[in-house]
């Protein structure tokens, strides 16, 4: 909503000192407001939106947004164990209409089963968690998966190396049994599309990191990219690197299998247990 903002202010051709002194602020308050640092006041908005030009009848439905995004997430309940840095995700997670992911490790958090999670949290804490900070984030992430389950579910569409298949997570065989069990149920759904990148297909232009793109069904909302690295994660918004993002997902959807084969590979896969 912040981005949003800045791009209505821009094409105005206002700056952010002058869209201050309409709201009796500073340039660098409205900064603050675009750059999501501070939660959006409804007057402040309204106020912006109509020097801004909106018209009246799609400020109300920006407003209505603002109410939403001023929520308390669910989540909160979690904020003990959730990074800052995370925190914006599992709120674009639940409100994506469209979620694409590209993952060259593991198994996406929305399709782990909860034994699956534990393995591979515990491997990626190099022991700087115990058991019960590990059981936190596991609850986490099985809440995380009850909006695939809900009235109205986002198309979920995820790529993943064929590596995920073959690496095990834990030396207890029945945890990837259990997981490989769980991904052909769920890839039966209708909002759901799983397909594998072979190893023999070679390389594709997504082989660098994972990444999810959102896409909402407000118009109000333009599509965003998270990737994540050791420490942290970034959130592109940009036209041009959603652009490039979004190609190279189209681009790796042509070349993996399809989802019938993909089905097969995780039945073989599965046969292995």
């Amino acid at each position: 909503m912040g981005r949003r903002l800045q791009e209505l202010r821009e094409a105005s051709g206002l700056k952010r000192d002058e869209a201050g002194r309409m709201l009796r602020v500073t340039g660098a308050t409205v900064r603050r407001m675009e750059m999501a640092e501070v939660a959006l006041k409804i007057p402040y908005v309204q106020v912006l939106l109509s020097a801004y030009g909106v018209p009246e009848e799609e400020i109300a439905g920006f407003v209505r947004l603002v109410e939403e995004a001023n929520e308390p997430g669910w989540w909160q309940r979690f904020h003990d164990v959730l990074p800052d840095w995370f925190s914006l995700y599992v709120s674009l997670e639940g409100a994506a209409s469209i979620i694409r992911s590209y993952e060259p490790h593991f198994v996406p958090g929305l399709l782990q089963t909860e034994s699956y999670a534990r393995a591979v949290l515990a491997a990626g804490t190099v022991g700087q968690a115990g058991a019960e900070e590990i059981a936190r984030h596991a609850s986490l992430r099985m809440a995380r998966q009850k909006l695939l389950t809900g009235d109205r579910p986002p198309h979920l569409w995820v790529i993943m190396e064929e590596t995920v298949l073959q690496r095990p997570v834990s030396i207890h065989s029945e945890v990837m049994a259990d997981q490989l069990d769980h991904l052909l149920a769920v890839a039966e759904y209708d909002h759901i599309t799983l397909q594998i990148a072979e190893f023999s297909a070679g390389p594709h232009p997504g082989t660098y990191a994972p990444f999810v793109l959102f896409r909402f069904a407000e118009p109000e909302l333009p599509d965003m990219v998270y990737t994540e690295y050791l420490t942290g994660a970034l959130y592109l918004d940009s036209r041009a690197e959603v652009a490039a993002h979004l190609e190279v997902l189209d681009h790796m959807a042509t070349g993996a299998a399809s989802a019938q084969r993909t089905r097969e590979m995780i039945l073989a896969r599965r046969a292995d247990f």
